[in-house]
């Protein structure tokens, strides 16, 4: 996996803000040791394991097998009309000497425009999914960045930042930090609540 300069500074930038935004002005001087470092009993700034999130949140995973059906699906029907047309094609050459040159001209004319109209809706099939899938990834992102910014005021944090081992912005964060496990919980339940 290649790290671009960009992904490096928006980490350095991530990790600045994190440290600012948990400092708060100091109202009598420190007593403790120089290498002490002081953590406030409530803790401004969290994370969530994206991948974890991911793997366990059920619309996530419901949202995927429909898709992934319709993938299949799509894909049947695509392989269906190919197999189709590679039949039709074998009759023709089978029966192409028995024909006379015109018909073999318009013959050769309806199949190319046959084998171009299935390209073309191999090509809208595959767009069709994509377009559906960013549909659903969007749709995905809004139901949590909305659930967490309840959540965020309900628990009283500051921030909440994400982690992926796939994008990793955040380059280390205590475990005492990761909410993924209460913020699953909570989605599921309302995504059941959502399904009856």
């Amino acid at each position: 996996m290649k790290i671009t300069v960009s992904q490096i500074t928006l980490g350095i930038a991530v990790a600045a803000l994190a440290v600012a935004c948990n400092q708060k002005p100091q109202t009598t001087a420190p007593t403790a040791e120089k290498n002490t470092v002081a953590v406030s009993p409530k803790a401004e700034i969290v994370y969530v394991n994206s991948d974890s999130l991911l793997s366990k949140y059920d619309y996530f995973k419901d949202m995927s097998n429909r898709l992934e059906e319709k993938g299949k699906r799509a894909q049947v029907d695509v392989s269906s009309k190919g197999q189709a047309f590679q039949r039709e094609v074998a009759e023709y050459q089978k029966g192409a000497a028995t024909l006379s040159a015109d018909q073999r001209a318009a013959t050769e004319q309806r199949l190319a425009r046959k084998q171009q109209e299935l390209q073309t809706y191999n090509q809208n099939a595959s767009a069709q999914i994509q377009q559906e899938q960013g549909s659903e990834n969007a749709k995905l992102y809004d139901k949590i960045a909305d659930f967490m910014k309840v959540y965020a005021k309900d628990k009283g944090y500051k921030l909440i930042l994400t982690y992926s081992k796939a994008n990793p912005t955040v380059l280390f964060g205590d475990e005492s930090l990761n909410v993924t496990n209460d913020v699953v919980k909570l989605l599921n339940e309302n995504y059941k609540k959502d399904k009856k």
